[in-house]
């Protein structure tokens, strides 16, 4: 079967949401309560051990193998804007993100601010003064900020158009 990234992503998540509810529906049923006066067969849950266990592992392989193939594919898929395979990219984005969040905290200082007043009748002031150049951390945040977008819009790309091919 051939789909892209996305799709794979999305038959994924709808394998592990019916394996969940699958889980879930097990737990409320493999035991059950009854009262000393009740006929055990009239409350008894339907529940199919085998049937429920074969169900299981049939989504947990279908898992792995969707996984394993979307593996292999970020493993092997080098992203032609940047440079790098999807693995490396995924990496990367985060660690721009972090470096994108730190930039804009630091440029998004006054160069000087009041922090606070220490001995109100003495009229002493705390200032926060920067200690870096603001206009270098305005510039390095906007390179940040249109190579992480770059990133995102490659590997968007990417994962919405290339195929991969995901075994039966």
């Amino acid at each position: 079967m051939k789909l892209t990234s996305a799709q794979a992503a999305k038959l994924l998540r709808k394998l592990r949401e019916e394996r969940d509810a699958l889980l879930r529906q097990e737990q409320r049923s493999y035991v059950f309560n009854a009262t000393a006066s009740e006929n055990i067969e009239d409350v008894r849950p339907d529940y199919d051990y085998r049937q429920v266990n074969n169900k299981l592992e049939e989504l947990d392989s279908r898992i792995r193998v969707i996984r394993h193939a979307l593996n292999t594919f970020n493993i092997n898929t080098v992203v032609p804007e940047t440079g790098m395979t999807i693995d490396t990219l995924l990496m990367y984005i985060p660690y721009l993100t972090d470096k994108k969040n730190k930039l804009t905290a630091m440029a998004a200082r006054l160069p000087k601010e009041r922090a606070s007043v220490r001995g109100y009748d003495q009229g002493i002031v705390d200032y926060v003064i920067v200690n870096y150049p603001l206009d270098e951390v305005k510039r390095d945040l906007e390179q940040v900020t249109d190579e992480l977008s770059k990133a995102q819009l490659a590997l968007d790309y990417i994962n919405s158009t290339v195929e991969l091919e995901i075994p039966d």
